[in-house]
């Protein structure tokens, strides 16, 4: 059966990119109206739906608009919903970008623990993949293929010793994503901060809310919650931006190097298949 949560929860932070304070108050919503955002400060609420049609950009996070409004940052959150189970909350919104928290989505996934889920009348429609999709960048890419039960398969390779090359598959099935993906935190380079914000970008950045590495001294706050918490933070993006298919299908999704515009590539084409439903 769908699902919602049984009751609605508050919170508030700073963005990422814009440094910007906002308010979060996700509520239950009725059985087939998914995951959706209202932006509450602008004239008329205009509501946003968290579904891939929706993207307008994917630099270094996923902005989701219609005419009317645009919030960014949403993966954290979506991957909180989508991973805790949640397939319809409304999610209003007093500004353009969800607060980063801590980096990760433990918060959120704690939030929506402690306020429940309940099911609703409706049943949720599962599809399934028939054949492999791939989309490849250079020697980055994203891969969907066919398989008895969902998993996720991540891969990250960075010029930094305290990263290196790391991999990590995670199921659904076999462990929870509160446990295994959302305490992963977002993660950044003391090298790149300064051209980052040159460009108007993670003003709300800190050591607070996100792991900096070092090109020579490694990590500048440790420590990690996982040895490769970097690429199951990855996982986690991944999973939060998939969920803008509204329920993700059962398939083995494998990614190398992506990005959130890699991601949603993958999105956008396996809502042009006929998938098979159940």
């Amino acid at each position: 059966m769908e699902t919602t949560i049984e009751r609605s929860f508050e919170i508030s932070g700073i963005g990422l990119h814009s440094g910007a304070t906002t308010c979060v108050r996700v509520l239950p919503a009725k059985a087939g109206e998914g995951r959706y955002f209202v932006r509450v400060d602008l004239p008329e609420c205009p509501s946003i739906p968290a579904r891939v049609e929706a993207v307008r950009q994917t630099t270094l996070s996923t902005e989701l608009a219609t005419a009317a409004g645009a919030v960014g940052t949403v993966e954290h959150l979506l991957a909180a919903l989508a991973g805790s189970g949640v397939d319809n909350a409304r999610i209003e919104i007093d500004g353009a970008e969800v607060p980063l928290l801590d980096g990760s989505a433990k918060v959120w996934t704690d939030a929506i623990a402690q306020v429940g889920i309940i099911p609703l009348s409706q049943t949720r429609r599962v599809a399934s993949l028939d054949a492999p999709i791939w989309i490849q960048e250079g020697d980055s890419f994203v891969a969907a293929l066919p398989a008895p039960e969902i998993r996720f398969t991540y891969g990250i390779d960075f010029p930094y010793q305290a990263i290196g090359n790391q991999w990590h598959s995670w199921s659904p099935v076999s462990e929870s994503f509160v446990e295994a993906i959302a305490p992963a935190r977002t993660f950044g380079f003391a090298d790149q901060i300064e051209q980052l914000r040159q460009a108007g970008l993670i003003k709300g950045g800190s050591l607070e809310n996100a792991l900096v590495c070092d090109r020579r001294s490694g990590w500048l706050n440790p420590p990690l919650r996982f040895a490769n918490e970097p690429v199951r933070h990855k996982l986690l993006d991944l999973v939060g931006d998939l969920s803008l298919l509204g329920t993700i299908p059962v398939a083995h999704f494998l990614a190398y190097k992506a990005s959130h515009k890699l991601h949603v590539q993958l999105a956008k084409a396996l809502c042009t298949l006929a998938l098979s439903s159940s």
